[in-house]
């Protein structure tokens, strides 16, 4: 499938679906917990459907209902359903899996999924979870998925190098359940904020543990989660794309749904843009972007990686140069999302030099071309703002990818204006 897009001008108010990360969060514990535990407002996505499957597949069972999940969780003790868990495209399923399957009573699964999927790398998180007493196994010996899981995490100490900021959650929502105490050395650490929506999680279950920052965790053993009743915020690497498109010259959009004062780290984007100049309001639960002439800025994204497509997007249409740096583990999602924007973007016209951690971007003429999206959902997304702003017509291939994390965004964009069209094509199997 492929959006075609045409210069639009977007205005308007959009409700954000729910947090991805905290939706998924929300399964895990409620999964672990005795019954009952009740999720308002989850997302509904690909990435979430496959977290939740999981939680099924491990001895869960989930009511589905307008506005609300219903979990009936396990009582700590997990037990496979089903020999073989496929999680498709997500990647925070994946790892947070890792550690929760760590800690079946019984038996063993076998996680695996899309292409994508089995080259995410995962070699620290596992090594982590071996050395305090689990037993996972790269299927193909290589430290990647597919991977064969059973229980026996009993605690200890390791140290983590966690380029992603999933391994170091993974550990931290499986461990305190493990019989012993825990000790986790961090060395180095991406995306800390990601870190804390877990933190902020374990807090509101009454999670005992202690920290140096986040450098060092000690939990002790033998912990237990609790049911619960939360309605779940909405996600702001989803609102990026429709806060991004808003900061644009003639453009205003309205996002609802928001909370500045949670942890999602992508709400960051707020302040990227203010930066390159957008007029920006904040009032609770609502964040008004109205756009401006742009400037080119010098922007730090070790903490919001998933922010890099669309402030690269942005960056096209901002008069002077924008460094993104300090992001190279942006490497290492479903694309080498640096790499790829690289790629693409000069498509439109833009300058666009890669750096290892990074790219610099100078403004082009922006005109309309045939992009791919690479099968990554955030990528898709970027390119087809660039394509509502650039001058004719612009095609960006793998669209189906955005039901990966947000089904709703080409109708909630033709919703504040924006001239895209959905079209089938012949094959999606794009070159990638």
């Amino acid at each position: 499938m492929e959006f075609v897009c045409q210069k639009s001008q977007l205005q308007g108010s959009v409700a954000i679906p729910g947090s991805k990360s905290h939706t998924i969060r929300g399964l895990f514990i409620g999964a672990l917990a005795p019954p009952t535990t009740t999720l308002q407002g989850p997302l509904e996505s690909a990435d979430t459907r496959a977290a939740l499957n999981a939680i099924r597949a491990l001895g869960a069972s989930v009511e589905e209902h307008d506005d609300q999940w219903i979990i009936h969780g396990c009582d700590h003790m997990l037990k496979p359903m089903q020999d073989t868990i496929d999680l498709g495209n997500s990647g925070t399923t994946l790892r947070l899996l890792l550690g929760l399957g760590s800690l079946l009573s019984e038996g063993e699964i076998v996680i695996t999924g899309d292409e994508q999927l089995q080259n995410r790398p995962c070699e620290g998180l596992v090594q982590a979870l071996n050395e305090l007493g689990g037993s996972i196994a790269s299927e193909n010996n290589n430290g990647r998925a597919p991977f064969r899981v059973k229980g026996g995490l009993r605690g200890g100490h390791t140290s983590l190098e966690a380029n992603t900021s999933q391994y170091l959650s993974s550990l931290l929502l499986a461990c305190p359940v493990a019989p012993e105490p825990t000790q986790i050395q961090v060395p180095l650490l991406n995306e800390s904020p990601y870190v804390q929506i877990t933190l902020d999680w374990l807090e509101q279950q009454d999670i005992a543990l202690e920290r140096d920052g986040m450098s060092f965790f000690s939990l002790p053993g033998g912990q237990r989660y609790k049911p619960f009743s939360s309605r779940i915020v909405g996600d702001f690497s989803s609102a990026s794309f429709f806060l991004a498109a808003g900061a644009l010259p003639g453009n205003e959009v309205m996002c609802t749904g928001l909370d500045m004062g949670d942890s999602q780290p992508d709400k960051q984007i707020v302040e990227y843009l203010d930066r390159m100049g957008a007029e920006t309001n904040i009032e609770s639960g609502r964040i008004l972007i109205r756009g401006t002439a742009l400037k080119g800025t010098d922007i730090d994204m070790n903490e919001t990686p998933d922010a890099l497509p669309i402030m690269a997007v942005v960056s096209c249409f901002a008069e002077g140069e924008t460094r993104l740096h300090n992001v190279a583990h942006a490497r290492l999602k479903e694309t080498d999302r640096i790499r790829v924007m690289a790629e693409e973007l000069p498509k439109f016209g833009a300058g666009v030099e890669e750096l290892e951690d990074g790219l610099i971007i100078r403004p082009g003429p922006m005109e309309g071309a045939t992009v791919d999206g690479r099968g990554d959902h955030r990528v898709v997304m970027a390119l087809t703002i660039a394509g509502l702003y650039a001058t004719g017509k612009t095609r960006v291939l793998t669209a189906e990818a955005t039901d990966i994390t947000f089904p709703s965004f080409r109708s909630l964009m033709q919703a504040i204006g924006g001239n895209i069209t959905e079209r089938q094509t012949v094959s999606s199997d794009y070159p990638h």
